[in-house]
């Protein structure tokens, strides 16, 4: 095997790669030899003795197929969990998911005259409170103390 580290070097520097990333071609060895200068080198590379190889990346493949197996709520148990629960659905988020279908309801029950604005206060305030799981909490809560009929449900 002849030495073509000259002709590797000055292709790299042309191909702006590498020189791992150079190939030469294995048949045209003889040829190359005799490659001196930068333009023997360019002629090379535009008649396709010379080549810049592609580089290696990372397969995506395994990730995409975790990613279909966690779409479809695989591989997120206990074992494969870090952080605390808060971390992953945080408390903040999960009270504004809470709170805000109760604030709606109370407000188109006051807009509608279901309520009137002393009692819309007053459950307002517990909702702030945090006493109410759910919007039917809060309704079943309602017709149990009395401001609402058993068969109003919206």
């Amino acid at each position: 095997m002849a030495d073509l580290k000259n002709q590797r070097r000055m292709a790299a520097l042309i191909l702006k790669c590498g020189e791992n990333r150079v190939w030469l071609d294995p048949t045209r060895e003889e040829e190359i030899i005799d490659m001196i200068t930068r333009a023997d080198i360019r002629t090379a590379v535009n008649s396709g003795v010379i080549r810049k190889k592609q580089k290696k990346g990372i397969s995506k493949g395994r990730a995409r197929a975790q990613a279909r197996q966690k779409k479809n709520r695989k591989q997120v148990g206990q074992g494969s969990r870090k952080g605390r629960s808060n971390a992953r659905y945080p408390r903040k988020r999960r009270w504004i998911n809470t709170i805000r279908p109760i604030r709606v309801t109370l407000r188109e029950m006051r807009n509608s005259g279901e309520i009137d604005r002393h009692i819309y206060r007053k459950y307002y305030m517990r909702a702030k409170g945090g006493m109410f799981r759910s919007r039917s909490h809060l309704i079943s809560h309602m017709k149990v103390e009395g401001h609402l009929k058993a068969s109003e449900e919206e």
